[in-house]
């Protein structure tokens, strides 16, 4: 499904393909776009059949962050108004943070302000070496509020002090040293190595990936206590005993390929 906002597609194996689709202005957010990957993301996630989700933008840019139409009319909002705003772009940003299934980030060009918050959604990051990222918001007098989560987790503390207060822009080097890039590959070859990784996923267990993907969110920076060692038993012990678990390492043991992946 292809509209002016987004260009959506779902393959057979149950990889969703999520593109901003307004080259014109660097695929800026305004308030229809995040209504629309609100939407996208609501349907992604009750798709018990799906498997991973390649989001990106179309054109010269993943993202520059605001359009300067959306934002000329937010100067004249009242404080409810942009309460309402606001409140809008987070429940979008909750509404991908609840995909159940890895989202890999695809990025090229500028990646400014909103934009850095979807790729800090991804769990799987690759970008060219032109990108260029800045959470600009406090040149404008903003800050990145219902971002900041989700970039924090993903940058880490001591890089989201530094880039949060100051507007630098900085480079794909920096974003992987800090831990917000995974890898870095040249504009050739990054649609052929996001789909390398797609196929790494397609040949894992299903229930296992989105188990482990919510295993992540749900360890880190828990102390590690009897609780969670519990916990983790728990988990490990209910996955074994699932069809999925089984034929897994029956398979393993046969030498024989899974039946997830078909014939």
């Amino acid at each position: 499904m292809s509209d002016k906002l987004l260009d959506i597609e779902r393959n057979d194996a149950g990889v969703w393909r999520v593109f901003l689709n307004r080259p014109e202005v660097r695929n800026a957010f305004n308030s229809e776009v995040i209504r629309a990957l609100h939407e996208a993301f609501e349907r992604i996630n009750a798709d018990s059949e799906a498997k991973a989700v390649v989001l990106g933008g179309h054109g010269k840019a993943f993202c520059a962050g605001g359009d300067l139409n959306w934002m000329r009319a937010m100067a004249d909002y009242d404080w409810e108004a942009n309460r309402r705003d606001a409140q809008a772009m987070a429940d979008m940003m909750a509404m991908i943070e609840a995909c159940p299934v890895p989202i890999i980030g695809r990025v090229h060009g500028d990646c400014y302000a909103g934009g850095m918050g979807l790729c800090a959604q991804s769990d799987i990051v690759v970008a060219v070496p032109e990108v260029t990222f800045c959470l600009s918001e406090v040149r404008l007098g903003l800050i990145p509020a219902t971002i900041s989560p989700y970039v924090v987790r993903s940058m880490g503390y001591r890089a989201a002090q530094r880039y949060f207060v100051t507007a630098e822009r900085f480079n794909v080097q920096v974003a992987a040293d800090c831990g917000f890039v995974h890898e870095i590959v040249s504009a050739e070859q990054l649609d052929d190595r996001i789909q390398a990784i797609v196929d790494a996923i397609l040949g894992c267990g299903p229930a296992a990936v989105r188990a482990s993907k919510q295993l992540v969110r749900d360890v880190a920076q828990r102390e590690i206590n009897s609780e969670l060692r519990a916990e983790t038993a728990r988990r490990i012990a209910d996955i074994r005993a699932t069809d999925e678990g089984k034929e897994g390492v029956s398979s393993f043991l046969e030498k024989r390929s899974p039946k997830w992946l078909g014939a």
